[in-house]
């Protein structure tokens, strides 16, 4: 599998687009991030699919309830991904949390809690 930089900040999901994410988006080549915080911004999300970190996919901050979209080519590579996040710290730095494993191609939504990162 092949990550496509092209994720896109978004508010909240409407509920058409929502019930669309829950039909098992990752096999259809993109999943949704969502920053399920009360107060904590996330200014990175990268994955690494064994050759490396990739870049930053996110365009810019995504604040508490937001979303992003992020696309990638399901039909190369390899489905086994490692993702972590960036939190934005109070000094305006990153500070990154522990990486997670994940299947990409059947991961439909990442949800990032204020004490737990989860995907389904």
């Amino acid at each position: 599998m092949k990550l496509l930089k092209s994720a896109t900040l978004g508010l909240a999901l409407l509920a058409s687009a929502t019930a669309a994410v829950a039909q098992g988006t990752g096999s259809q080549g993109y999943f949704q991030i969502y920053n399920n915080t009360e107060d904590n911004v996330v200014v990175g999300f990268y994955t690494n699919d064994g050759d490396g970190w990739s870049d930053n996919w996110l365009s810019g901050p995504l604040s508490p309830g937001e979303s992003a979209k992020a696309e990638f080519a399901a039909d190369t590579g390899n489905c086994a991904q490692t993702f972590q996040v960036g939190w934005l710290a109070d000094d305006d730095t990153e500070v990154l949390d522990d990486p997670i494993d994940i299947d990409i191609c059947e991961a439909s939504n990442v949800y990032m809690d204020d004490n737990e990162i989860y995907y389904d």
